[in-house]
């Protein structure tokens, strides 16, 4: 992952985590010019290491908790006594990611670890190493860090799901207000309209046919009476049909933005040329792309996601892949938003795949025809 795409608030707080523990490092190990200069300069190095690998906790939280606990085994190692400070925000970070199995196994093999490698290389009081980096308070600092990653997930995830309900309830009761408006139009206003072109144009029809001048005001309400039934009809062509409040394409980029900040490591594609695609097709793929970044927020445990939208002659293929737990064998029972995500495709006359990969992970994969779009 480019460091580009990494934010200065993350490099901020790598830096000042690595300049804490090497302010830490050099204050309770003050000789680092005898004749342990490369193992001092060493651990010096793998406590800068451990604070700036924090920069990458939100692109790859994994490989950070492996990178900073490594680190921490190595400068403990080295002779620096120093608290894992970095390694407990790995843990945060993970944990807020969705990777709780990881990072339950890794840290407990670091508690295993941090005492042999204290009783093997290091050259104080191994009983008390020993007794210090099992005590209560590491302990319970391992265990706070990740329960707060939790919460900070689960909160995440229930305004996320609130957001979205919000939304499909505001555009629910807005579809339900436009056909109640439309119903009150065409129940007030078409019958009404339609009689009086219906008299005007009678009028017109009986004068001509009995060789009378048609006066003027007489033409001018029936051409008004036939423009106010095309323009009520457009109105409530217009009021019926939700295209004009349905998100569509457009809205994408915020779907993944949504993702992004919610901690996952989401990519967006949208190539091809969209004129022409129809409204249905537009909000479909977009419902579509909402239902897969659902499914891998709430269920996939996925660092990363990617979204391509292709538009191609006759066709839309949407696609979203995860890197997530789903395997062949453990494909997970289809549930109601992969149903509906199916209907909505199959209404509109194309193909659906949802499945797991054999690498690894879940493809969402959607072919949308353009010409036969009802």
């Amino acid at each position: 992952m480019s460091s580009a795409r990494i934010g200065a608030r993350d490099w901020l707080v790598a830096a000042g985590v690595a300049v804490i523990l090497l302010a830490i490092g050099v204050s309770g190990h003050p000789d680092t010019t005898g004749g342990r200069a490369v193992e001092d300069l060493l651990g010096l190095l793998l406590l800068a290491a451990g604070g700036l690998a924090l920069a990458w906790r939100r692109r790859a939280p994994v490989a950070v908790l492996a990178a900073t606990g490594l680190c921490a085994l190595g400068y403990q190692a080295a002779g620096f006594d120093v608290f894992a400070v970095a390694y407990l925000i790995a843990v945060y970070a993970a944990v807020r990611a969705g990777r709780r199995t990881v990072t339950v196994a890794v840290s407990v093999a670091m508690l295993a670890a941090l005492p042999a490698v204290t009783m093997i290389t290091g050259p104080y009081d191994t009983t008390a190493a020993f007794a210090r980096s099992r005590g209560v308070l590491e302990l319970a600092w391992l265990i706070a860090a990740g329960a707060a990653g939790e919460a900070l997930r689960q909160a995440e995830r229930r305004a996320d799901e609130a957001e979205r309900t919000r939304e499909e309830n505001a555009l629910r009761r807005a579809g339900e207000e436009r056909l109640h408006i439309a119903r009150e139009l065409h129940d007030s206003l078409t019958h009404q309209i339609s009689v009086i072109k219906l008299q005007a144009e009678v009028a017109v029809h009986l004068a001509r046919k009995r060789g009378e001048p048609v006066p003027e005001a007489l033409l001018a309400i029936r051409d008004a009476g036939r423009e106010a039934a095309r323009e009520l009809r457009a109105t409530l062509e217009a009021l019926r049909d939700d295209s004009t409040a349905a998100p569509g394409m457009d809205h994408v980029p915020q779907l993944v933005q949504r993702a992004r900040t919610a901690g996952l490591d989401a990519t967006l594609t949208i190539a091809g040329d969209r004129a022409g695609i129809p409204a249905a097709v537009d909000r479909t793929a977009y419902r579509i792309v909402q239902e897969a970044l659902t499914n891998i927020a709430r269920h996939a445990a996925a660092a990363t996601a990617s979204v391509r939208i292709d538009c191609l002659p006759g066709k839309v293929v949407v696609q979203v892949d995860d890197d997530g737990t789903a395997t062949p064998d453990s494909a997970p029972a289809p549930g109601v938003g992969l149903l509906g995500m199916g209907e909505r495709v199959t209404a509109l006359g194309g193909r659906l795949r949802a499945e797991p990969r054999d690498s690894g992970g879940f493809t969402v994969r959607a072919e949308l025809p353009v010409e036969r779009t009802p």
